[in-house]
């Protein structure tokens, strides 16, 4: 009895094998600055909506609510009064620095929705920087990049 069957060799195998842990390890490697752009993205997306919550916050509970930012801790939180727990408290990644412009990294939303302090801080991270801008008047701010 006679077989014909050929399959493949061992070295044709590993060379094939090979090729494709090369392929896969390019890609990899391509995904990291994907991963820092979205995770730069999702925190400017995340910070305008709490911003945007606190001003609704403050207007809906005619209250107070302050923004605090501490760059330090890598986190922010929104308080109304500093006994009960915060509206909002958030984490953000290592890899985000907040600095201080012409607007220290703390302001408050009065009851009407108007903002206490006005100017600028910056959002700075690896590739980028970004300028938060609050404006006078009815708190209204908005995000460029430098």
């Amino acid at each position: 009895m006679t077989s014909n069957q050929t399959g493949f060799t061992l070295a044709e195998s590993l060379i094939v094998l090979s090729i494709f842990m090369i392929l896969t390890l390019f890609t990899v490697f391509s995904l990291k600055p994907q991963h820092s752009a979205l995770e730069e993205q999702a925190f400017i997306t995340q910070l305008k909506a709490d911003l945007l919550f606190a001003q609704t916050y403050a207007i809906s509970h005619q209250h107070e609510v302050s923004v605090i930012f501490l760059p330090d801790q890598y986190q922010y939180y929104m308080i109304m009064q500093h006994d009960v727990p915060p509206v909002v408290l958030r984490g953000y990644s290592k890899n985000i620095y907040l600095t201080e412009g012409t607007l220290q990294l703390y302001f408050t939303f009065s009851s009407d929705g108007n903002v206490n302090k006005f100017g600028t801080f910056y959002i700075r991270t690896s590739t980028r920087t970004y300028k938060v801008t609050i404006l006078i008047g009815r708190g209204r701010f908005y995000v460029t990049e430098q």
